[in-house]
């Protein structure tokens, strides 16, 4: 199937006469256009490009240089001009002939027909929501309407607009009032009827500010019954909030967040094509943590501790570099890393990825919530300041150590996020914004991890100790966020587990779960390390091991293709039939080992 459509176009071309010479070379420049687009990356953008558009303008528009805000909620006007763009878009696919697309063209068919599908079911769900807190809001046609007059500038009765907000706050006033002898409200739709009050607050606010002091007789009218409608609108959504039904909860810990259950987990977990169940993560993180565990065993032995690992470890995580040493100490990682992946000639890293990455420093607040290195474009360095308490430095540089870092310096820079950035903006960026998902963005980093301890990187049993701490704390990510979204796990118990399972200082393992779960990350970012990292694993043991490629070949390939769910990378790669209406199945692990 691959390339069918540029072979049909090369044999064509023999029958012009060029020489064959030249004929290859055409041939060979036009292959490499995949590495770039395929037969659909047109529609991915412009679908992209259209849904932005429509959420700009249709949504509470800014006030300054045309930019505008993300969308939470949608008003009933753009829940049918988005559901009428999906609808034009799956038109547009079901007409294409998928089976002359080469595999890379069919891939991105595949994920772009899913994405509108996906988009559907959810302004679908939204729709639903709306029609339920309808007659909570009977004011916001006053509002929607004034809205749509401003977009393109209108020329409004001053007088009329100042009649029709009054109006709203009569309403508002009403139903105000009724909600205070109601039961409570289900917490999720309370949830989204907050959010449809603050948009239409975000809307009143745009509509006014583009007439005010602009339009006199609108200026003379407008401002107070706009201001008694703003306030009331702020006071309304504190009380609908008020009336939600959610429990209450508070467990020492000062971490926040809201599981999602079981249902929605399961679904996510097949919307980026993982067909495992919660349970059957749980099992594989069990089962990857027992590896460490007996890893961790020879290292301490090797050391003098027995099978006191724990032990091993305190002395592993005392052996922290002085303050103010830590860049020093993150370029020798570095460099350690990048000689060795060089000396086993382990993927392409273009000059320019290896000049071009930088240092940052995390101010003590960011540290709160990520303990540890951060990267992308950088890596970003978290260790002591002046201003943190004795406590707080100890376990900072403790948390921070040498053999600890060994094994994130690279996850976090070449072949890391560094170059996942810098190869992400230069082939197929389409898909990056189209297809962005966590198993891709950490699974590659993750495999990196696991790759290289598999290959030797870590020579001594102190820098195994280091490595495998963080490959434990990959499978207590799993453990403990899923616990958390299916209602068995508090926040602290979270934090407890790290403590106790995996040897984190608690002002870390605090930090890791709050940013686990008050950060803006989906429910699955955290199980993505891991279960990512196995299934290109999978991967690489399908095509490397198996002798059908090297492991520069795989690995230049890999991150070429840019953001794909992993199965979706393994049909590119292996050139799998595939159909229109494909549904994953691919089962990576094997738990019989």
């Amino acid at each position: 199937m691959r390339y069918r459509l540029l072979n049909c176009f090369f044999v064509a071309l023999l029958a012009t006469g060029l020489p064959l010479a030249a004929l290859s070379q055409l041939n060979d420049r036009l292959s490499s256009l995949y590495e770039q687009a395929t037969e659909v990356s047109g529609l991915v953008t412009q679908y992209g490009q259209d849904v932005r558009a429509i959420e700009y303008f249709y949504g509470p528009m800014a006030s300054s240089f045309g930019r505008g805000g993300g969308v939470s909620v949608h008003s009933p006007e753009q829940l049918a001009r988005l559901e009428a763009l999906n609808k034009e878009y799956l038109d547009q696919l079901q007409a294409l002939d998928f089976n002359a697309f080469s595999i890379y063209g069919q891939v991105d068919y595949i994920l772009l027909k899913r994405k509108i599908e996906r988009s559907q079911e959810a302004l679908a769900a939204e729709k639903s929501n709306y029609q339920k807190i309808v007659r909570r809001i009977p004011f916001a046609d006053s509002i929607y309407v004034f809205e749509q007059l401003r977009r393109r500038g209108t020329t409004v009765d001053g007088e009329a607009i100042a009649g029709s907000l009054h109006g709203a706050l009569q309403q508002l006033q009403q139903v105000h009032g009724a909600l205070e002898k109601e039961e409570p409200i289900d917490a999720e739709l309370a949830d989204y009827a907050v959010g449809v009050v603050q948009d239409l607050k975000a809307r009143l606010k745009n509509a006014f500010d583009f007439y005010n002091g602009y339009d006199p007789l609108f200026t003379w009218w407008v401002p107070e019954p706009y201001k008694a409608l703003d306030t009331a609108l702020q006071e309304y959504a504190k009380r609908i909030g008020s009336k939600s039904n959610a429990k209450p909860f508070d467990d020492g810990s000062n971490i926040g967040g809201k599981p999602i259950g079981r249902e929605a987990f399961a679904k996510a977990l097949l919307d980026d094509m993982i067909p495992y169940t919660p349970e059957e993560l749980l099992k594989l993180a069990d089962k990857e943590f027992a590896w460490c565990e007996a890893e961790l065993l020879k290292a301490s032995r090797e050391m003098g501790f027995g099978d006191n690992w724990k032990a091993a470890q305190e002395k592993v995580k005392n052996s922290y570099v002085a303050p103010g040493k830590q860049p020093e100490l993150i370029i020798k990682l570095y460099k350690d890393a990048n000689d060795f992946i060089k000396a086993n000639d382990l993927v392409t890293m273009p000059p320019l990825s290896e000049e071009t990455w930088g240092m940052i420093m995390m101010t003590p607040e960011q540290q709160l919530v990520s303990p540890f290195f951060l990267g992308g474009r950088n890596i970003m360095v978290s260790y002591p300041t002046n201003t943190m308490s004795h406590d707080r430095k100890l376990m900072s540089m403790r948390g921070n150590n040498p053999y600890f870092s060994r094994g994130t310096v690279q996850h976090e820079l070449v072949p890391g996020h560094h170059l996942q950035y810098f190869m992400n903006s230069r082939y197929k960026p389409y898909r990056a914004e189209a297809f962005r998902t966590p198993f891709w963005t950490e699974g590659w980093t993750l495999y990196w991890e696991l790759l290289l301890y598999d290959l030797g990187f870590a020579k001594t049993p102190e820098e195994r100790i280091g490595m495998l701490f963080w490959r434990m704390h990959r499978c207590a990510r799993i453990t403990f966020s899923i616990k958390y979204h299916l209602g068995e796990w508090t926040p602290q118990q979270c934090v407890d587990y790290l403590v106790e399972r995996v040897g984190h200082e608690p002002s870390t393992a605090h930090g890791e779960v709050k940013r686990s779960f008050e950060a803006n990350y989906g429910p699955l970012y955290q199980l993505a390390y891991l279960t990512g990292g196995l299934q290109m694993w999978s991967l690489k043991k399908e095509l490397v091991d198996s002798g059908k490629m090297t492991y520069k070949a795989f690995h230049d390939r890999v991150i070429k293709e840019n953001y794909l769910p992993i199965e979706m990378l393994r049909a590119t790669l292996t050139d799998q039939k595939l159909s229109r209406d494909f549904k994953s199945s691919w089962k990576f692990y094997d738990f019989s080992n």
